[in-house]
């Protein structure tokens, strides 16, 4: 699902203390302003993102030109048939000279980690993924490591060609954040592109613009954003309106409430303002929620998606009205 228009406007302007680099990435990804909020939504709310697209539109650039930005450690893992979940949690060697056991950390061990193409290996090695990802640790002979901070988790994948790929389970889309794709460019992004890349690749000269510690600074100031009482029964409604639902077979749990909750903050952040509004709750709604329902047989058959269906939803709860536009 490409980035929605819904209050567009409203989203226009950026924190200061973020903007340089936005400023930056847009360096790199042309024209996918909604796209970059969108990352930083789930990277200030402490979540992770699944982006769905076909190749070639940048994902990947996106996701080296985050970690360069924020000067964060950059770990990438090619998910294949054949991987192990050591292969990326990490695998215990022993030493000759010791005469002990090593843990040698495998690449889910980075600070910004590219997950490409992550249903193309097994349930089983998928499901590695599903301690660090909730608990920001990783468990190996008995022992637990903690993952390194801010840490963070972009997963791709491809929703074209699904011969020899696995469906994630319910479990595993639960833990990302946000789910959307990149989209294609417009005629005039597609020419600055082209331009861009003339004599080489803009990645090659990105520089970083801020730091780890940056980001922690900005996640503890999002996290203070104040949601009115009105709001957040406002942001539960829409979430239990996805329950209990002739149309769904599974609906979102309290986990994606939450989820919403810490996202509308991000974005009250990003935005440079110091309390959420409904139009926050709104916009973010469909990127939350739409990977974390599940609809009826009769309701896929007859052509409903799932992405509709949570506009759907969220055009029917009333969106309350805020003395003092919502601030505290």
């Amino acid at each position: 699902m490409a980035p929605n228009k819904t209050g567009k406007n409203h989203f226009d302007s950026w924190n200061s203390e973020v903007l340089p680099v936005v400023q930056n990435i847009s360096k790199v990804i042309i024209g996918k302003d909604d796209v970059i909020r969108l990352v930083f939504v789930a990277l200030l709310a402490s979540g992770h993102c699944l982006i769905e697209d076909v190749p070639g539109v940048g994902k990947t650039m996106m996701v080296r030109a985050l970690a360069k930005s924020l000067s964060c450690d950059f770990k990438r893992i090619q998910f294949t048939p054949d991987l192990l979940p050591s292969d990326v949690t990490g695998v215990s060697i022993y030493n000759q000279k010791t005469q002990e056991f090593e843990f040698r950390a495998g690449p889910i061990f980075g600070q910004i980690v590219l997950a490409d193409e992550i249903n193309r290996t097994s349930p089983k090695t998928q499901s590695a993924l599903l301690e660090a990802l909730e608990e920001r640790n990783v468990t190996a002979d008995g022992h637990t490591y903690t993952l390194p901070t801010p840490f963070m988790v972009l997963a791709t994948e491809n929703p074209i060609e699904f011969e020899g790929t696995f469906p994630l389970p319910e479990a595993q889309l639960d833990r990302f954040l946000l789910k959307f794709s990149m989209g294609y460019p417009s005629i005039n992004d597609e020419l600055n592109i082209l331009d861009s890349q003339r004599v080489r690749h803009p990645i090659e000269n990105l520089s970083a613009v801020a730091t780890p510690a940056n980001v922690l600074a900005w996640r503890a100031a999002a996290a203070d954003v104040f949601v009115d009482p009105a709001v957040r029964r406002y942001l539960v409604e829409i979430v239990q309106h996805t329950r209990g639902h002739e149309r769904v077979y599974l609906g979102a749990s309290p986990r994606a409430s939450i989820a919403l909750f810490k996202a509308s903050q991000a974005l009250a952040f990003l935005s440079g303002r110091t309390y959420v509004v409904p139009d926050d709750v709104r916009y973010l709604a469909p990127y939350v929620l739409a990977h974390r329902v599940l609809l009826s047989a009769d309701a896929r058959l007859s052509g409903i998606n799932v992405a509709q269906f949570v506009e759907e939803v969220v055009d029917r709860v009333a969106v309350p009205v805020l003395q003092g536009a919502g601030r505290p």
